[in-house]
């Protein structure tokens, strides 16, 4: 008897419906957070729907009229994953939009601000050690749909194929590049010299960053 594995279909996650009460008012929130509209539909007087990408996502976000039963800004706890989460930030202000000041979970499961966060409960500032996944920053829009920044940048294991290695953008590759640099620094330092060896432990590093493995030290 064969047991050989079958690869099931694919199932990629695409789109998140987010309920809104005015649908100008949303398309203009979102195209000025300077995601791309990618598609906006109607059918007479009763049907509209918008479609909206954030930068580097591979899901989008549609909202329109009767596109959905849900309560206006009953959408909470939208992650959207950054490199820099200070960056991401400063962005959205310079855009306009309010965000909060980058905060982290103190670690106490206690309080009531943003329960849908680990921890429940907001501590100034990074993560102090800058920890992958333990960084945040949240804004809403008009209706108070709640969006959220995490900072990743190294995955957990076994999150990404360990065989594939891809970014989502220019900006990713840019700020995995500055990483690896960052690391390799160090490396060339116990050294005492230039490592001509480089290229390859910068892609031993990014490769491993991704697949949330060891590092190289």
């Amino acid at each position: 008897m064969s047991t050989t594995k079958v690869r099931s279909n694919d199932m990629k996650f695409e789109i998140v419906v987010i309920p809104v009460s005015d649908v100008d008012r949303a398309k203009e929130f979102y195209g000025r957070l300077g995601w791309r509209l990618d598609a906006e539909f109607a059918s007479g007087d009763d049907f509209r729907v918008i479609q909206f990408t954030p930068p580097g996502s591979g899901c989008s976000v549609i909202f329109g009229k009767n596109v959905t039963a849900a309560a206006p800004g009953s959408a909470q706890g939208l992650y959207l994953i950054v490199s820099d989460i200070v960056a991401a930030r400063d962005e959205l202000r310079g855009r306009g939009v309010e965000v909060s000041e980058v905060f982290h979970s103190d670690g106490a499961y206690a309080g009531t601000d943003e329960p849908y966060l680990f921890g429940r409960r907001r501590t100034s500032g990074p993560e102090p050690a800058r920890g992958s996944y333990r960084s945040f920053a949240s804004f809403r829009d008009p209706d108070g749909n709640g969006w959220l920044f995490q900072e990743v940048t190294i995955r957990l294991a076994g999150r990404i194929d360990s065989g594939v290695t891809s970014f989502a953008s220019a900006n990713d590759l840019a700020d995995a590049f500055r990483r690896a640099e960052a690391a390799h620094g160090k490396y060339e330092a116990r050294l005492g010299q230039r490592d001509a060896n480089w290229p390859e432990r910068y892609a031993a590093y990014m490769v491993a960053e991704q697949a949330g493995k060891e590092l190289p030290s």
